[in-house]
């Protein structure tokens, strides 16, 4: 006897849609069949009408624990996950201390293994340059590592120490280091000595204006830092990601080194997708994000990239604050906390761009489960709805058609979106399984503390 059959819906996968059944025993999926052919189960979930897919793989996510549980924890970012259908989400090393040892690092798997509703895989941290530390994470299961190749942000140096490198000679050194451990490498592409040109320029004027942020932090500032990294990648010859591309010129940057042959990929964000630098202009420092928002001409480049293939992914990174950090932002830009939430948007937002038509519905999947899956090693046991494949399952509803409410969202960091609250969305998220367990269902958490499992490459 199945332990949940999930009957009526159509399966969507990157490969296609077909009307069938989904049988799954303990964690697995078991067996697909045509309507109405599974055996017995004990518990009958009806997706008439839905689609049931892969859940999605956030491989850009920030819990904030356990430094900061004012502005979120594992419990409550890994609800909004699921809640979102986000199954699997790879957190970044910025903690408090900097997951940036071994030592560090256990300790967050540990609290993330009691605490996480979904499945979550932790990055390390390469900066402080120590072979032993960075070999050690990645024997202790590091998804892949995270570097910023701009200065430590004033105020934050506790989370970032061994994450931040500025200077040529460090970066190099880290590339090598984490080409040892067979892992990928995600750069925040930003160069500082640009940075500190533009942004002094604009400090110069004394503009505190929210469009002044936007100046500080011009294309070129996010270009450069790509083909910087991109003439290190030919030389190190280990594979190098690029966090959240913003513009047309990064992706550039991007696409010509992928020309080249070099082993070099890249994501980008629904923020970027959605909004632009006129959003920004509305809605001040709750619209602050770095890289910051862009134009439409960079948007439309970024969906090109998408299809084309010199983006993989679709990801979110989700970045909650409090109130108060994105408030002191509101007189003056440069006090503002720089980050958004965004988990409970990234399946709903893609989702709805592909009901409406801008591409296929199997890309939508590509792009948010099964890439992801892949460029991290955890395909096909996620990221797919193959028979014995891992339960990580979301049901989704295409009918309903309404806008976001994120007041109802499950972040801590609800009460400081403003980006997505009262965006049209096409559908809505159902079910959402992970290891085979319903996790969320019909707008409510009906699991405990636990139920995702840490996951490391294969």
């Amino acid at each position: 006897m199945l332990d949940i059959a999930i009957k009526g819906g159509t399966l969507l996968t990157d490969q296609g849609q077909v009307p069938a059944d989904l049988g799954i025993e303990g964690d697995r999926i078991a067996m697909i069949a045509a309507p109405g052919a599974l055996p017995a189960a004990r518990r009958e979930i009806d997706a008439e009408g839905c689609l049931v897919m892969p859940g999605a793989i956030d491989i850009h996510f920030h819990v904030r624990a356990p430094g900061h549980p004012e502005r979120g924890t594992f419990i409550t970012e890994t609800q909004a996950a699921a809640a979102g259908g986000v199954t699997t989400v790879l957190e970044m090393p910025i903690s408090v201390p900097c997951c940036a040892r071994v030592e560090v690092f256990e300790m967050r798997k540990a609290l993330g293994e009691a605490e996480s509703y979904v499945n979550f895989g932790l990055y390390g941290a390469p900066g402080l340059l120590d072979r032993d530390e960075v070999l050690g994470m990645a024997d202790a299961g590091a998804c892949g590592y995270k570097i910023f190749t701009h200065a430590v942000q004033k105020g934050r140096e506790d989370e970032f120490l061994g994450l931040c490198l500025e200077n040529e000679d460090q970066i190099y050194r880290a590339l090598e280091l984490v080409k040892e451990t067979g892992r990928l490498i995600s750069c925040h592409a930003e160069n500082e000595r640009l940075i500190q040109l533009f942004e002094g320029r604009i400090r110069a004027t004394g503009r505190t204006d929210p469009a002044a942020f936007v100046a500080s932090r011009p294309p070129v500032v996010e270009a450069m830092s790509v083909a910087q990294l991109a003439v290190m990648c030919a030389d190190v010859d280990t594979h190098v990601h690029i966090a959240h591309v913003s513009c047309a010129a990064a992706l550039h940057a991007l696409q010509d080194a992928q020309a080249a042959g070099l082993p070099m990929t890249g994501e980008t964000c629904p923020h970027y997708l959605f909004f632009t630098a006129t959003d920004m202009d509305r809605l001040g420092p709750f619209a602050m994000i770095k890289p910051p928002l862009r134009s439409t001409v960079d948007q439309i480049a970024l969906w090109e990239g998408l299809l084309d293939g010199s983006l993989l992914a679709i990801t979110t990174d989700h970045s909650p604050f409090t109130l108060a950090e994105k408030e002191r932002g509101v007189a003056d830009i440069w006090k503002g906390a720089i980050g958004s939430p965004g988990v409970e948007a990234l399946v709903p937002g893609v989702m709805t761009e592909a009901l409406d038509g801008r591409f296929p519905l199997e890309t939508a999947i590509s792009l948010i489960s099964t890439q992801p899956a892949q460029l991290f090693d955890l395909f096909p046991e996620r990221g797919s709805l193959q028979v014995g494949a891992i339960a990580d399952v979301v049901i989704y509803d295409p009918a309903p058609v309404g806008v976001v409410d994120s007041s109802r969202w499950f972040t801590k960091a609800r009460v400081i979106d403003r980006l997505y609250n009262g965006r049209r969305q096409r559908g809505a998220v159902r079910t959402t399984l992970v290891n085979g367990a319903v996790v969320f269902d019909a707008g409510k958490i009906v699991a405990e503390p636990g139920s995702g499992r840490f996951v490391r490459p294969d």
